[in-house]
């Protein structure tokens, strides 16, 4: 009977303690960031309310770091701050490869773990990459475009150089287009984040006539659709096929009003909500060694990358999409 008592007396100090929030798992004290490029654009207050939402149910504290626009060097300024705090883990998307994998080999080094999103650096020293299969979504985006223009037409693309992600899509709408010589890409425009390079161009474009008309334009950014929309719209043309990125609520009106055709949708929310945690559980139960390359072994507790999913979005389930932005307001 003593033996029970001292059992249940243990078993409600316990309980009592973890209430208390002593012995919990999570504290406060614990900093995770989450780091990226064009932070004003809403892809990525969605990526930051997963993120915290994320932290909340923890407990943990959540950082957002970097700069509004399109601004690789300003990212890797914050991503420097941020690993000399040494905090719990860093999340980030990776807006230039080059610029940034030096520092995430030294957060790595310095005992930080990293895990990239969105954009990877696939040679770098992040432990794994959560994001889209943007090879597959850019073949998703191609068979839209040959289901829409045939066997034939001129096609303009908007893009950001640089990027992991968006030269993954072009490749991924290059390997559809390969099976139909009659779909030419006349132009791959770099807007290095800036919508108002993608209006001009598509002002320019939409002048070509004949032989040389443009027939569909492709944006590979979530930046660019509403200003290729609105060039187009300008000129009063109806023919015209347009292929938008992400889920922004000025890309799913011009779906509705059939401006753009049709949208490839990620799930920015799913990345960064599902990013914290996973950093949370490599902090509680770090390996051996951050540095090494798991990728090449075969009994890592990491996947080397986790496919947080695409959909197309047309008029055919636009209102399903509007419904779920307007329930997180």
């Amino acid at each position: 009977m003593k033996f029970g008592k001292t059992a249940a007396v243990a078993a409600v100090a316990c309980a009592a303690l973890l209430l208390s929030g002593c012995g919990a798992r999570h504290s406060d004290k614990e900093v995770y960031y989450l780091i990226a490029s064009d932070l004003a654009l809403p892809y990525w207050q969605t990526a930051q309310a997963g993120f915290n939402h994320a932290a909340a149910q923890y407990g943990v504290t959540a950082r957002i770091a970097g700069p509004d626009g399109h601004d690789p060097q300003a990212e890797l300024a914050e991503l420097q701050k941020a690993v000399a705090l040494k905090p719990a883990g860093i999340l980030i998307s990776v807006s230039d490869s080059q610029v940034l994998q030096p520092e995430i080999d030294a957060a790595a080094s310095a005992g930080v773990p990293v895990i990239t999103i969105d954009s990877d650096a696939p040679g770098s020293r992040r432990l794994y990459f959560i994001g889209t299969n943007n090879l597959e979504a850019g073949r998703l985006g191609g068979r839209r475009v040959l289901e829409k223009l045939g066997d034939k037409g001129n096609v303009v693309i908007f893009t950001l150089g640089g990027q992991a992600n968006t030269d993954e899509r072009l490749k991924g709408f290059k390997d559809i287009f390969s099976t139909r010589p009659g779909i030419k890409i006349v132009e791959v425009v770099d807007i290095k984040g800036e919508p108002t390079t993608a209006f001009d161009r598509t002002q320019q474009f939409m002048a070509l006539t004949g032989p040389k008309k443009i027939d569909a334009f492709i944006c590979l950014d979530s930046a660019s659709g509403k200003a290729v929309a609105d060039a187009v719209k300008r000129t009063g043309a109806t023919d015209r096929l347009l292929i938008a990125w992400d889920a922004s609520q000025d890309t799913l009106d011009a779906i509705k009003a059939g401006t753009i055709d049709s949208t490839i949708v990620q799930k920015p929310y799913t990345m960064g909500f599902y990013g914290l945690k996973a950093l949370d559980e490599v902090f509680h139960y770090p390996p051996s060694d951050l540095t090494k390359d798991y990728s090449a072994d075969s009994f890592s507790h990491y996947p080397v990358f986790v496919d947080t999913g695409t959909t197309l979005v047309d008029k055919i389930n636009v209102d399903r999409y509007v419904a779920s932005a307007e329930g997180t307001k």
